[in-house]
């Protein structure tokens, strides 16, 4: 919810909560190598499997705060590969 508040105080209407969701999703499963529980958690995903679901009862705490701090190093970093990055902000009205 912050992020959708955050976009509409932006006035950013084209950009959607659920592409930073892909996004970050894609990036946890295709370049680290935590396990999927930790990214479903982080997602705060319910599990599919009602059984599996039974006996997870763990919040992975710990695992989540260095998965998400390996997000926000990425996040950070420079882009070196001549990307096409369009940036968040609005552009000036």
């Amino acid at each position: 919810m912050a992020m959708s508040m955050l976009l509409r105080r932006m006035d950013r209407d084209a950009i959607t909560v659920h592409g930073f969701r892909s996004t970050f999703r894609d990036w946890a499963g295709k370049s680290t190598s935590f396990p999927r529980e930790v990214i479903e958690h982080a997602m705060a995903h319910q599990l599919a499997d009602k059984a599996e679901a039974a006996y997870q009862r763990g919040t992975l705490f710990p695992k989540r705060v260095k998965l998400l701090a390996a997000w926000a190093a990425y996040c950070a970093s420079p882009v070196a590969d001549g990307r096409n990055i369009v940036g968040i902000r609005a552009e000036a009205r």
